[in-house]
C-alpha cells in the first residue's frame, strides 16, 4: 500500500520483500525507485517479502523522495496514515521515527493519531502519543480520539487515551460525549460495560445530557442496557 504511493503495485499485508530488498541494495536514489517500479510485486510466487526489509526500503524511499508528508491525490493520506489504517506497526514505527507527522489529516479529517484511536490500533496509538499527538484534535464529527474508541468497544485503547489525558467530557457535533457514545451506539455488552466502568473511575461527568436532554442513565434504560444502567446508578448517576 505504501510503496503504491510511489507507483509500486503490491499489497503489503499479503507479501514480503526479500527480492525487493536484495534488488534495492544494488541501486541508489532515483535509479533504485525506477528498479522497484519495474518489479512485478503482484506475483506472490515470485516474491516472498520480509517485513524488516520492507521497513528499510520504505523508509529509504519515503525519506529520500520527500514522501513522508506528501499526500495521495485520491484520498489525500500520508504514508503514515496508510500504515495506520492497515495496522502495520513496524512500518508506522519506521515512518514516525523518520519524522512523519502524527497529526497530519486527510480530506475526511483523519490523522494517524485519530485513526489509530478510532480503529483500536493501540500500539500505533502509543507511538503517536509519544511523538506529539494533539489530544485536542477532532475528527469530522467533531469528536476526540476517545469518543469513537468508546463507541467501538476498544477497551485497551480507551485505557491508553484516558491515561494520556484526553478530555472525558468533550461533546461532539452529534451532541454526545464518549460515555454517551458507549451507550447510544453500542449493544451494552461486556466491552462497553468495561469502558463505562473506566470512564466512571476516571471521573467522567455521568449526568451530562445529550442534545435531546437525556442523560446517559436514561439512554441506557431506554435501550435495555441493564448492566450499564446499574453501573451508572451505583456511581451516583441520575
Amino acid at each position: 500500500v505504501l510503496l503504491g504511493a510511489r507507483g509500486v503495485d503490491f499489497r503489503i499485508r499479503d507479501i514480503a520483500v526479500r527480492e525487493v530488498g536484495h534488488r534495492s541494495r544494488r541501486f541508489h536514489g532515483r535509479t533504485r525507485v525506477e528498479e522497484l517500479r519495474q518489479i512485478d510485486i503482484g506475483d506472490r510466487e515470485a516474491c516472498s517479502l520480509e517485513m524488516h526489509e520492507l521497513r528499510q526500503v520504505l523508509t529509504d524511499l519515503l525519506v529520500e523522495g520527500g514522501m513522508l508528508h506528501r499526500r495521495n491525490i485520491q484520498r489525500d493520506p500520508s504514508a503514515l496514515l496508510l500504515a495506520t489504517r492497515s495496522n502495520q506497526i513496524d512500518i508506522a514505527r519506521a515512518l514516525i521515527e523518520a519524522g512523519a507527522d502524527v497529526n497530519q489529516k486527510n480530506l475526511i479529517q483523519d490523522s494517524p493519531y485519530l485513526l489509530a484511536g478510532a480503529s483500536g490500533h493501540t500500539e500505533i496509538l502509543k507511538m503517536t502519543l509519544a511523538h506529539g499527538a494533539d489530544l485536542k484534535s477532532t475528527n469530522r464529527y467533531g469528536g476526540t480520539a476517545l469518543i469513537p474508541a468508546c463507541e467501538r468497544g476498544h477497551v485497551d485503547t480507551v485505557a491508553v487515551l484516558i491515561a494520556a489525558g484526553v478530555d472525558l467530557n468533550h461533546v461532539n457535533r452529534l451532541g454526545w460525549t464518549c460515555l454517551m457514545e458507549a451507550i447510544v451506539l453500542s449493544d451494552g455488552g461486556a466491552p462497553h460495560q468495561q469502558i463505562v466502568s473506566q470512564l466512571i473511575a476516571a471521573g467522567a461527568d455521568l449526568n451530562l445530557p445529550d442534545s435531546n436532554g437525556l442523560s446517559p442513565l436514561q439512554q441506557a434504560q431506554q435501550r435495555g442496557q441493564s448492566a450499564i444502567a446499574q453501573l451508572l446508578r451505583d456511581a451516583g448517576a441520575h
